[in-house]
């Protein structure tokens, strides 16, 4: 078997592996030799079926095998020999494929570009500056009348009077498409907040005005991706009949309003309020100095970057981006998207950083634990109600999901690493300037 290099420019790197055909066939007879015993084949017993008829059998298939593997083989020899890590899965063809004999050698050409030499930098020099807000009373008696707001009750309104947008109405009402009563379109004394967006596009809106005892009819057009596969499109009628107007009755700030929200009385949920916020803030605040160490990072280091993973990379943010220009478009027939500049310097950035903090994870031996993974799916699974189940075993069987799960774990356990080494020295500031600093983080 013979590697022969034929380029070796910056990153980039090819070789030709030459497998000669003596050495293919002397694999397919090990592996003959390897399975004979096994094999039982009318006219012998098991295990003594002459090599000559199992090769004439099984020898073509056989012949694939003994071919990848001497292949994988060589590719293996020669990356740890190299030292080389490839920054992508090596592009592996076979020259003269479609020509090739059996009983010629094999010759095979192998690309890929390898990850560049990542110089160290000395964590010693990062200096940064760390926001802490501390919840002051103000903020928890805000946080107090939002909570009462949440859990208001409703009070009838005077008799005649007209529902207004933030009122609770309580209808009885008969939904039909095409003249035809649909299943599920039906209710009694129905409590509705008007404005809430808890009906169909549309329906709360024509409400809005009504009194005790009006009829109303409401005429709304069901959304092309509306659940129901057959009312999805559909033109649809509402029979409302009001019962009842209410106004929107904030609760007291008081003990029944904390034991409302599992708390012992008023003070315990004031601290529990002002522990939620600081736990925010911290939070806040962890995302600004993560992002200003990065800053500084990227103007610590320069390497050449890969040129297959910065396009690959661009083209994400080019999708990306224009799946969040058009929140319409859910599926993925718009044809191809081109990065501009703009998505290219962030895809180097991106990759730079992304193999700076791989290399220092790896340096450092830093891994992420499987209790450390099983919390982050757990948290994923509470996005799925009721399918919790069926969301594990499909990241069990989703190796690229395990990745995406992974990755933002291994960088954060990255960045508490060179935080550990860095400057990092403390600011007070008040809940608005950390709100400009998260503000300021969407406009980068």
């Amino acid at each position: 078997m013979q590697v022969t290099e034929t380029l070796k420019e910056g990153l980039k790197r090819a070789y030709t592996i030459t497998v000669t055909a003596a050495e293919l066939d002397a694999k397919v007879q090990e592996k003959l030799v390897e399975a004979q015993p096994d094999i039982e084949m009318k006219g012998f017993r098991k295990g003594k079926v002459p090599l000559a008829m199992l090769r004439k059998q099984f020898g073509p298939r056989l012949l694939g095998d003994a071919m990848q593997d001497a292949i994988d083989g060589a590719m293996r020899d020669h990356l740890e020999t190299s030292g080389d890590r490839p920054a992508m899965q090596p592009e592996v063809r076979m020259v003269d494929g479609e020509t090739w004999q059996e009983g010629t050698d094999v010759v095979v050409e192998m690309k890929y570009e390898a990850l560049p030499e990542i110089p160290e930098i000395e964590t010693s020099k990062v200096t940064l500056e760390r926001l802490v807000v501390k919840a002051d009373e103000a903020a928890v008696d805000e946080a107090l009348k939002n909570l009462a707001e949440s859990a208001q009750n409703f009070d009838d309104r005077r008799k005649g009077s007209k529902a207004k947008d933030g009122d609770q109405i309580v209808i009885d009402f008969k939904g039909s498409v095409d003249g035809e009563l649909f299943e599920g379109g039906s209710a009694e004394d129905y409590p509705l907040v008007l404005g809430s967006g808890s009906f169909i596009p549309g329906f709360e809106e024509q409400l809005v005005g009504a009194k005790v005892e009006d009829e109303v009819t409401v005429k709304v057009t069901f959304p092309t991706e509306y659940g129901a596969k057959h009312l999805a499109g559909k033109e649809a009628e509402f029979a409302c009949t009001v019962k009842a107007v209410k106004a929107p009755k904030p609760a007291e700030i008081d003990d029944e309003l904390a034991k409302k929200y599992g708390a012992e009385d008023l003070a315990a949920l004031k601290a529990q309020i002002a522990e939620r916020l600081e736990a925010e803030y911290k939070g806040a605040s962890r995302a600004v100095l993560k992002r200003a160490l990065l800053d500084q990072l990227d103007t610590m280091v320069s390497f050449e970057l890969p040129s297959k993973l910065v396009e690959a990379e661009a083209h994400q943010i080019a999708h990306q981006l224009w799946h969040e220009e058009h929140p319409e478009e859910h599926g993925h027939n718009h044809g191809t998207i081109e990065p501009t500049d703009e998505h290219k310097a962030l895809a180097e950035r991106r990759v730079r950083l992304g193999l700076l903090l791989a290399e220092i994870g790896r340096k450092a031996e830093v891994t992420v634990t499987d209790a450390e993974m099983t919390q982050a799916v757990l948290a994923q699974a509470r996005q799925y109600p009721g399918q919790e189940r069926a969301y594990f075993e499909f990241v069990q069987k989703n190796p690229q999901i395990q990745q995406q799960l992974r990755a933002p774990i291994f960088e954060d356990k990255v960045v508490d690493l060179i935080l550990e080494g860095a400057t990092v020295t403390e600011k007070e500031v008040g809940k608005d300037d950390l709100q400009k600093a998260i503000e300021a983080l969407d406009e980068m």
